[in-house]
């Protein structure tokens, strides 16, 4: 775990972001998981839960990254296959396999969508000086997908840009092109 910044007067009783970034230390949250061998992050304040994977309904005619949708109290939560959305094979359920619920803002509005992972490792923070800028090439996934590269434990942690790799705009767009193709 990253080092917190030093209680001041201004800092005390704050929760740890906020006393980081009041101590002059910009830490961040990140939900570190496995997916395909690798190890990626989100930032915490899109998670808004981690559910057991099952009970997907199929949709037909999505593309392959679109492994259908659940029942989330009610509200219908379209769940994405990170490992394929990346361009890799589907991802194979086990028994640590789960789905991440993020919250995404897109045009004034909240949305829910549920990223299928390997496994959920650990909430990590990180300060703004242990990341790295993405690379412009050798990762396994577009370079816009990846918002950082997070120095851990001498190993490295690639940073999601939630906010592209689930472009609400983006997926609707391929889930038209695929539709129109059959």
């Amino acid at each position: 775990m990253g080092q917190l910044a030093q209680q001041t007067p201004a800092t005390r009783g704050k929760p740890p972001l906020v006393a980081a970034a009041l101590g002059g230390v910009d830490i961040q949250q990140y939900l570190t998981f496995q997916l395909t061998g690798e190890m990626y992050a989100v930032g915490i304040l899109n998670v808004k839960e981690i559910i057991e994977y099952g009970s997907l309904t199929e949709i037909p005619m999505m593309p392959a990254f679109i492994r259908g949708v659940i029942n989330l109290r009610g509200s219908v939560v379209p769940v994405i296959d990170l490992a394929a959305r990346f361009g890799g094979r589907a991802t194979e359920t086990s028994r640590r396999t789960c789905i991440v619920i993020i919250e995404l803002a897109h045009e004034d509005e909240r949305h829910d969508i549920g990223i299928v992972v390997d496994a959920v490792s650990e909430v990590l923070e990180v300060s703004d000086a242990d990341i790295e800028p993405a690379p412009a090439f050798g990762a396994k996934i577009r370079a816009d997908f990846i918002a950082g590269m997070g120095k851990i434990g001498g190993k490295f942690v690639i940073i999601l840009d939630i906010q592209k790799v689930l472009s609400v705009d983006e997926i609707a767009n391929l889930a038209a092109i695929k539709a129109e193709d059959a």
